[in-house]
């Protein structure tokens, strides 16, 4: 009866449904018209994704439904860990990475058609606070900003090649007063406020695939529409 809206990502998409978070923010937002699946799965590369997102899809559009509307895919904050530091088995090379979005974005498409993707570029690093939260003695971070911005530029990438929208959301953030604090609550998982950022640039992004409550029916009579003197004629088509 509802469009869903699907997010396919990493931890940041994991833990989007927690307080605060963009995910719930945009099921809050749909409540009444949109469905907002999650599938997010931490600690998750490209590499794994791609292993698993056929897995990851099953149940999303029990047979006989309609396919989502759109997918979120939003990796490469781990594939851009550094390769000799502390989160080294998440690496994935930059070409591989390139590689692996675009066969994401190819085998979501094959599957479904009609549905529209948005790719989210990795996100900045706050690499003080990486120190701080995930260090493993030596004072260096397990990840930097500019290995982030390459992964970033590499998802920007794809996505004009397959002519698909993105969120550059390395970008976007790091045009906040104080980012690196404001945006993140370690180094790289988000605030409260860098939720917000996001839930915004999703929001902008669905609208402008038409995709808002203004453009989605109600899936059942409003309560603003129910007749007082004959409430049951509301439901009767």
């Amino acid at each position: 009866m509802r469009p869903k809206i699907v997010l396919f990502g990493d931890s940041i998409t994991e833990e989007s449904f927690g307080e605060g978070g963009w995910g719930a923010s945009l099921a809050h937002l749909f409540a009444r018209w949109a469905d907002v699946v999650l599938r997010g799965y931490s600690g998750y590369n490209t590499r794994w994704a791609l292993k698993t997102v056929e897995r990851a899809m099953e149940g999303v559009c029990p047979e006989g439904s309609a396919p989502p509307a759109v997918v979120t895919v939003f990796f490469g904050a781990n594939d851009a860990s550094l390769p000799d530091r502390r989160s080294g088995f998440q690496h994935v090379p930059l070409p591989e990475y390139q590689s692996n979005l675009r066969t994401l974005c190819v085998f979501l498409k094959e599957r479904w058609s009609g549905t529209g993707i948005i790719l989210i570029t990795p996100p900045p690093i706050d690499e003080e606070g990486r120190i701080q939260n995930n260090g493993d003695g030596s004072g260096l971070p397990e990840r930097t900003n500019e290995s982030a911005g390459a992964y970033a530029k590499v998802c920007k990438a794809v996505a004009e090649e397959l002519g698909l929208p993105v969120i550059d959301i390395w970008s976007i953030m790091q045009g906040c007063p104080n980012w690196e604090k404001s945006c993140l609550s370690d180094g790289l998982h988000f605030t409260p406020y860098g939720n917000k950022v996001l839930y915004e640039e999703v929001v902008k992004k669905l609208r402008d695939g038409g995709l808002s409550i203004g453009t989605l029916p109600a899936d059942l009579p409003l309560f603003s529409s129910i007749d007082p003197n004959d409430p049951l004629k509301s439901f009767s088509n």
